[in-house]
């Protein structure tokens, strides 16, 4: 997962930034947050599964060209369906529904999968559909790169900034005594696992 700003697009805030909510449903990426050991504070266990995703969509888009090459309507269903439901799992919305499109076009529906269409109008609508889901994938690669290479940088920081505050605490010469507060303090305000909080605020 690469580290730059969000790219901009459609949906963009006043200020010039992609919201959160333009990216990702907020409630289903904030259970997947949930599911981090409390004592990881390196989020690896969600990370794993983001960047696991992020794989299989760059692969499955790939699948999808060919299957678009090759007219093959029946497999370019079947890989709508699928990253479908792996967009679904992390929350990545705009790129679920560009593929849930898809897979009821090369079923021959209408994209809102009510009435049919013809093969040739299948195709030039899919191979729209692709572009977009595409560029709504690397609008969430590079949001969830960003997001979670900043919650490493916020927990560096929050540990050195607890070590410095006992390293002071130690030479002031109050003995053990200084050294249990500063070990208190350290545990009040260190950083707090992600069971303790909301990774992204779902606030309008």
């Amino acid at each position: 997962m690469g580290g730059r700003d969000p790219a901009l697009g459609d949906g963009a805030g006043d200020d010039g930034e992609l919201l959160e909510s333009d990216i990702l449903d907020l409630d289903v990426f904030n259970q997947l947050m949930l599911m981090d050991d409390e004592n990881d504070q390196e989020n690896e266990f969600s990370r794993e599964i983001v960047q696991s995703y992020l794989d299989q969509a760059k692969s499955t888009f790939a699948d999808m060209d060919k299957a678009l090459g090759s007219k093959d309507l029946s497999k370019l269903s079947s890989l709508g369906h699928f990253l479908k439901g792996s967009s679904a799992t992390i929350g990545v919305k705009r790129v679920q529904e560009c593929c849930r499109r898809i897979q009821y076009l090369g079923k021959l529906h209408s994209i809102s999968g009510e009435g049919t269409v013809d093969e040739e109008e299948a195709l030039k609508l899919i191979a729209q559909e692709l572009l977009a889901g595409k560029r709504e994938y690397q609008k969430a690669e590079e949001f969830l790169g960003y997001f979670y290479e900043s919650s490493s940088a916020d927990e560096e920081s929050d540990d050195e900034g607890a070590a410095g505050s006992g390293s002071a605490d130690g030479d002031s010469g109050d003995g053990g005594s200084a050294s249990e507060d500063s070990a208190s303090r350290t545990r009040q305000t260190g950083t707090r696992p992600p069971h303790d909080r909301n990774p992204i605020s779902t606030s309008s």
